[in-house]
């Protein structure tokens, strides 16, 4: 299928071309930058030699007649802006957020400007029936990074805690942040130091997660969020606590999880007494999980880790456009994480 991305000097847009490079099925034959057109895909992304010899070019210069799937990885607002000047037959995945949210008044409050509406959620492992809502849809909102890994997190354990009391501490590796230059992003301020940010529920993943925890729960779900700037480049590692409404033990809490994603080839519920890593799953479009119970509090205990730029953005997406596409849901991603 031949395949454009948008938006692809950012870390998710160069990780979206170093996964496409090698999938069986999309061609990427247009890599699109705004402020980098005319400039070397390599310049922006050296890794990535296979892209050698091409360049960026402006979105007002693509063809979408001669395009099959289109990938969007531009900031908040602007994926909208874009749409009008795509066919209407061309499928699409945005890794931004403006089709995320379908309360206006939570995207007001959140990003600001005009609600441009919601598409299909594209996270498959959320719920039952979730990945067969977006295999019949040509169009899919690829979710945030931290609400992946919160919402799967939680998600299977939305009946047996308290869902208006979920709290949640996750740290993220710089690339979060996107490529922009921002003093607080140098290595000389982030090397050796951990920082909140946002902090008090603010963060803007904060409505998504609310909004997907509760179509789970089928009542009002809330979250008490605190993000935290991690001296690594990527990767994920969220801490999440609910209180139980009946008693559970930490055996009990394992085998609910097991069940729940037996047959999830992207989600590791890892042996006892081994912990999720954000080095094991760098690389990859992989979850790793591990569940507790504090039984001191009663409350429900889960580490999650993820790639915030492989199931956090660009291999989820990827993940998505195989399932509107018609293909194997792994098509291009059986990959472990690189590790160590």
């Amino acid at each position: 299928m031949k395949t454009a991305v948008i938006g692809a000097s950012g870390y998710a847009g160069g990780e979206l071309l170093r996964l496409l490079a090698t999938h069986p099925h999309f061609e990427v034959t247009v890599v699109s930058a705004h402020s980098n057109a005319g400039e070397q895909v390599t310049s922006v992304h050296p890794q990535l030699q296979s892209y050698s010899g091409r360049t960026f070019v402006n979105v007002d210069e693509i063809d979408f007649a001669a395009i099959q799937l289109v990938f969007l990885a531009l900031p908040h607002g602007e994926s909208a802006a874009l749409i009008a000047k795509i066919p209407a037959h061309v499928k699409i995945v945005d890794l931004g957020a403006d089709y995320r949210l379908e309360d206006s008044l939570q995207w007001e409050k959140y990003y600001g400007g005009k609600h441009a509406g919601a598409w299909v959620y594209g996270m498959p492992e959320l719920a039952p029936g979730q990945r067969q809502a977006i295999k019949k849809e040509s169009k899919v909102a690829n979710p945030g990074c931290y609400a992946t890994s919160i919402a799967l997190g939680i998600a299977p354990a939305i009946s047996v805690i308290d869902s208006s009391d979920i709290v949640v501490v996750a740290a993220s590796g710089t690339t979060g942040a996107g490529r922009s230059a921002k003093t607080n992003l140098i290595g000389s301020e982030v090397m050796g130091s951990l920082t909140s940010y946002k902090f008090g529920g603010v963060h803007q993943h904060t409505p998504e997660i609310e909004q997907a925890l509760s179509a789970v729960a089928q009542k009002e779900a809330k979250i008490s969020f605190t993000p935290i700037l991690a001296p690594m480049p990527r990767g994920i590692l969220s801490t999440i606590t609910a209180k139980l409404t009946k008693p559970m033990t930490t055996q009990q809490a394992y085998e609910l999880y097991a069940k729940h994603y037996a047959d999830e080839f992207f989600i590791d519920l890892l042996p006892a007494g081994q912990m999720p890593k954000t080095s094991a799953v760098t690389g990859s479009n992989k979850v790793q999980l591990q569940v507790a119970v504090d039984q001191h509090t009663n409350r429900l205990v889960v580490s999650v880790a993820i790639d915030n730029l492989g199931k956090g953005a660009a291999g989820q997406a990827i993940q998505n456009a195989n399932l509107i596409c018609g293909l194997s849901e792994i098509s291009g991603l059986a990959l472990d994480g690189i590790g160590a």
